[in-house]
């Protein structure tokens, strides 16, 4: 069954009857309690990794490659069906699904989910942006209660108050536009990094920011002091990188899905604006356990934002049990079969925790049935290990969050 064929616009899904697995596929079962679930493990989606639109770019902790949702997409829904996220983190599955010509919602508790996914259905063209970033004057009177020397050049921290004083007065005038949030979502992702590609000195990736203090440490280690990063020029640049790769296809798409996209900051477990039954497919990975510290992860893209990280980090599912993380899925289990329409499904994405010990789809299966959902399948994407992943010294899949398990559901009553 999880091998399936890419839907076509004119077929229907009920009439196209799945193919048989790949020789490649390695079969087995898991039984968890009385369910008895076949488990796929192969590589269904990691081959074509280097043909993911450079539009998905943007850098957030834990998130998973766009290869993953579009093979869900491709093959289980129809253009102009809903694709849903309750965890949409940087956005994947929302700006995949829009590339497909599907309808999106995106939820996430940490509003900078929307701040880094919505201007990328609006696309405004890099020419706009050059002529925004050119009339934007720096306030001189711009100003931090925070030291961020040790990241930034002197010039640099300048220009980067001076543009969060413009966004902030742009949104409390109600004036900000596609192209202001576009700049923000830009400048956002570009705040901290290991390149010269990013307005800080040499950091951990620009998905973990580190704080001020092991900052300091890592200038004395390695020698070094923030230099000069002209902030109009490497917003400008990225830009033409996360656009440099769409067609007008692409564009007209995205456009179209920005129109009806809908993004909400909330519980996953309450969602009441999305209408029963209205969903075809959710693609999605919560947050595993206390694995990733979002707050202190996000904590300068907040400030530049002008967010509370410590709010927004209580508001986001961080248990520290297996326990207590069951009873916060299994309420959000009962809210995705009350979206979810009659033949819709439920790609569930967990990781392999704390060593590989905790396996969280025997958890999860269990979970989503007791909802009323359909446990069809698990699915074990076998890939390379990520750059991110090598830099913890993770060696092979055995370890971390590196591995994708999917388990898939489907709404049948």
């Amino acid at each position: 069954m999880p091998v399936l064929a890419p839907s076509a616009a004119s077929q229907s899904l009920k009439r196209r009857p799945p193919p048989a697995p790949s020789p490649r596929t390695r079969n087995d079962v898991l039984t968890v309690g009385d369910l008895s679930i076949p488990v796929y493990e192969q590589e269904f989606w990691t081959s074509r990794q280097r043909q993911a639109n450079p539009l998905h770019e943007v850098s957030y902790r834990a998130c998973f490659k766009p290869q993953l949702p579009a093979y869900f997409i491709e093959r289980l829904t129809h253009e102009g069906d809903v694709v849903y996220d309750p965890f949409s983190g940087r956005g994947t599955t929302a700006v995949e699904a829009a590339l497909h010509a599907r309808n999106v919602i995106a939820n996430d508790a940490n509003p900078l989910s929307a701040i880094l996914t919505y201007p990328r259905l609006e696309l405004p063209c890099v020419s706009e942006i050059d002529k925004r970033l050119r009339s934007i004057a720096f306030p001189a009177n711009a100003s931090t209660d925070l030291d961020l020397s040790m990241f930034f050049h002197r010039k640099t921290l300048y220009e980067l108050l001076g543009l969060r004083h413009y966004l902030a007065r742009r949104w409390r005038e109600g004036a900000e536009d596609s192209i202001d949030r576009w700049i923000r979502m830009v400048a956002t992702n570009r705040l901290t990094g290991h390149s010269p590609g990013f307005f800080s000195v040499y950091t951990l990736p620009p998905n973990q920011a580190v704080s001020a203090e092991n900052q300091v440490k890592i200038n004395q280690k390695l020698g070094q002091k923030p230099e000069y990063r002209d902030v109009r020029a490497l917003i400008l640049r990225k830009s033409m990188q996360l656009q440099g790769g769409l067609s007008a296809a692409d564009r007209w798409r995205l456009h179209s899905a920005a129109e009806s996209a809908r993004f909400l900051v909330r519980d996953a477990s309450s969602t009441p604006a999305i209408a029963s039954e209205s969903v075809q497919l959710t693609v999605t990975s919560p947050p595993f356990l206390d694995v990733v510290q979002y707050a202190r992860d996000n904590w300068l893209r907040c400030w530049f934002n002008a967010l509370d990280a410590e709010a927004i980090s209580e508001r986001i599912t961080m248990s520290t049990t297996v326990e207590e993380w069951s009873d916060v899925m299994a309420a959000v289990f009962r809210e995705l079969y009350r979206v979810t329409r009659r033949g819709g499904w439920v790609a569930f994405e967990v990781g392999e925790v704390r060593g590989g010990k905790i396996k969280l789809e025997e958890v999860v299966a269990p979970l989503g049935v007791d909802a009323g959902f359909k446990c069809v399948a698990i699915l074990i994407n076998t890939q390379q290990f990520t750059k991110t992943a090598n830099i913890w010294g993770v060696e092979n899949n055995r370890l971390g969050t590196n591995s994708n398990r999917i388990v898939l559901f489907r709404k049948t009553r």
